[in-house]
């Protein structure tokens, strides 16, 4: 059976991973999949701290991992280094920040298969980033609707099925020969985009729950912050380069924000002014507080007080990002 197995190359893109690194290449190692079926390319972007070291250990331990440089610091080049480095019909991309269970890449290459898909992936359950309430309630809130809205790879689903996009994912190489490679103005989002390219040239993306990985979610609100407000700017940045290429959940937090700015400006001339902003902030106000409390009673009433902080935190970061990213759009493309 081992030998019907196909040959499968992974690539892992990073840079300064150095606290989450190890994690991820000790699941890989851990893989059911014949390690003669698999070559490891872990693609570098010029990291800055230990990362490097850490995999140079793992190159010298292990014949089939192998590290890359990516000069250009940014994912899409990233993974375009690794897939012309790959030798394999099978690609698998995995992020430096998450740990695999160990039947990933057989379940990856089975289900690839037996739906005749053009890319694959699975559920993406996000842990915390520490032992903190702070940090637990950040990964509540990244794995809930309220949330992430319809991304159904962070909510999970109870059933394979046909979704925009999924995290990493696992493709035909003639995928990429036919529709091209990632797109390398864009540093982030660009896996959104290149499946949105699929999707339109007729391709089928699977999410299926049984392949499952784990990523760490950012341990602080600032993080969270920081995070979210980068996803909006490329919200608008990759909506400007390719359109189309998102869906509707990535624009609720600009027009959420958006509506709160309008109603704090025209209410300080106007009562409609400030009846907008109360209309809009309140019901926000609301369906925080029913979704948080909602969740803390099946997961906990201690998680109570800061859930509804990391949800405002993670829209409005977002949407502001968005709004930033409108005013910059000149800038960056």
């Amino acid at each position: 059976m081992k030998n019907d197995l196909p040959l499968v190359s992974i690539i892992i893109p990073c840079r300064n991973e150095g606290r989450f690194i190890l994690r991820c290449l000790d699941s890989v190692i851990s893989q059911d999949y014949p390690k003669e079926k698999i070559e490891v390319l872990v693609v570098d972007g010029m990291s800055e701290d230990e990362t490097r070291k850490i995999v140079e250990g793992y190159v010298k331990q292990y014949s089939f991992i192998k590290l890359l440089e990516n000069h250009k610091k940014i994912a899409s080049v990233a993974l375009n280094i690794g897939i012309r480095y790959s030798k394999s019909n099978f690609i698998i991309i995995m992020g430096a920040h998450t740990s695999y269970e160990k039947e990933y890449i057989s379940k990856c290459i089975e289900y690839l298969n037996k739906y005749n898909a053009d890319n694959v992936g699975g559920v993406l359950k996000t842990v915390p980033g520490d032992n903190t309430f702070v940090a637990q309630a950040i990964a509540i809130t990244l794995s809930h609707s309220f949330g992430v809205g319809n991304s159904y790879f962070r909510i999970n689903s109870k059933e394979p099925k046909l979704v925009d996009t999924v995290f990493g994912g696992c493709y035909k190489r003639e995928i990429f020969e036919k529709i091209g490679l990632f797109n390398e103005k864009l540093v982030r989002n660009q896996d959104i985009e290149f499946n949105s390219r699929l999707r339109k040239r007729g391709g089928k993306i699977f999410l299926i729950p049984k392949i499952k990985s784990y990523y760490r979610a950012p341990e602080t609100l600032r993080k969270l912050w920081q995070q979210n407000f980068q996803n909006g700017l490329w919200g608008i940045y990759t909506q400007k380069l390719v359109p189309g290429s998102l869906q509707p959940r990535h624009f609720v937090p600009f027009c959420f924000v958006i509506g709160l700015m309008c109603g704090v400006i025209f209410g300080l001339f106007s009562f409609v002014g400030r009846v907008l902003f109360i209309l809009i902030f309140g019901s926000y106000i609301l369906l925080n507080l029913f979704f948080s409390l909602k969740i803390s009673f099946k997961k906990g009433i201690k998680y109570f007080p800061f859930l509804p902080i990391a949800f405002f935190v993670l829209h409005f970061s977002y949407g502001l990002g968005s709004i930033w990213g409108i005013f910059n759009i000149w800038k960056k493309i």
